[in-house]
């Protein structure tokens, strides 16, 4: 909940200062209970949230490592720590057949404006220290949390096991963001995935993302570039899913319904392998020659972003 470099530190869930003192961190913890309780008609999501900032600051131990450590803990994939990219992975078990760079655009972009914003002439020891990055312009912690959520959701992709083919930061139009952060092709159906992270809570209204720190329209867009993929290499799509933090989602698996004539789902990224391996309901399984073919459709179609 509070790894994401978009998401509100503990204390400004908490809405005091850093420097407060315990007394009145208590006192604000107390309020911001009774303020966000859903007995009293407060918003769960937000208890929640209120709650664990509570676990992190609430004791003085607990806080000096919080301050100490920025207020940042390490994602959750467990290649890699901190904010770098994944190590290389040792384990040589069967996995799926994948290819592109999950959250490279990202990265790259995230690289290049970070440096900028830091200053020319100015020589980053670590583009990742997290109070670099709780300084920095929301539009350029956005991109670091768009490519960790990818990489995330790739790690878990990467663990389906030989009958799957994965395609990462698929190319979906003629704009450098108009992509698809993954294509899977598995014997349950075709899908396009998003890889979402909002640094907190997220609500869906007729058929798209909402909330404060929703920018845009990301099921639209994933949508519009999943028919581009599926004109262009004549294969049919089962599903879009949209994947978020676990923290995130009120409900691991949301069913929203067809979206400009693709079923649509937003799921925790926890559950994704399960919905995956079981399939969107209503989604065109894909078995025997057929997977084979449309491997070869959309390996001769896709280009990266």
């Amino acid at each position: 909940m509070f790894d994401s470099p978009l998401s509100a530190s503990a204390y400004e869930v908490l809405q005091v200062e850093p420097e407060a003192s315990d007394e009145a961190l208590r006192k604000a913890y107390r309020l911001r209970l009774r303020q966000s309780h859903p007995d009293t008609g407060g918003d769960a999501a937000v208890f929640i949230q209120v709650q664990q900032a509570w676990r992190l600051v609430g004791t003085a131990e607990a806080r000096s490592a919080y301050d100490r450590g920025h207020g940042f803990g390490r994602v959750e994939a467990p290649q890699w720590s901190g904010w770098h990219a994944p190590a290389p992975r040792r384990d040589t078990r069967p996995r799926a057949r994948m290819y592109g760079q999950p959250g490279g655009r990202r990265r790259e972009q995230y690289l290049g404006l970070i440096r900028e914003w830091a200053g020319r002439g100015v020589t980053l020891t670590d583009p990742y220290d997290p109070a670099l990055v709780r300084r920095a312009p929301r539009e350029i912690r956005s991109l670091l949390a768009d490519a960790l959520a990818e990489e995330a959701t790739a790690h878990i992709l990467s663990e389906l096991g030989m009958g799957y083919t994965v395609w990462h930061d698929v190319a979906a139009g003629h704009r450098p963001n108009e992509k698809i952060d993954h294509i899977v092709l598995a014997p349950s159906g075709l899908y396009g995935i998003l890889s979402e992270d909002r640094g907190g809570p997220v609500r869906t209204r007729r058929g798209e993302l909402i909330g404060d720190t929703v920018v845009g329209t990301p099921i639209a867009d994933l949508v519009a570039g999943i028919r581009t993929v599926a004109r262009d290499g004549r294969v049919r799509f089962g599903a879009a899913i949209v994947v978020l933090p676990d923290d995130d989602v009120l409900e691991p698996v949301a069913q929203l319904g067809k979206v400009r004539g693709v079923r649509t789902v937003v799921c925790a990224r926890g559950v994704l392998g399960n919905v995956l391996r079981q399939g969107v309901p209503g989604a065109h399984e894909i078995g025997g020659n057929e997977i084979f073919d449309v491997r070869t459709r959309l390996q001769q179609v896709v280009t990266f972003a």
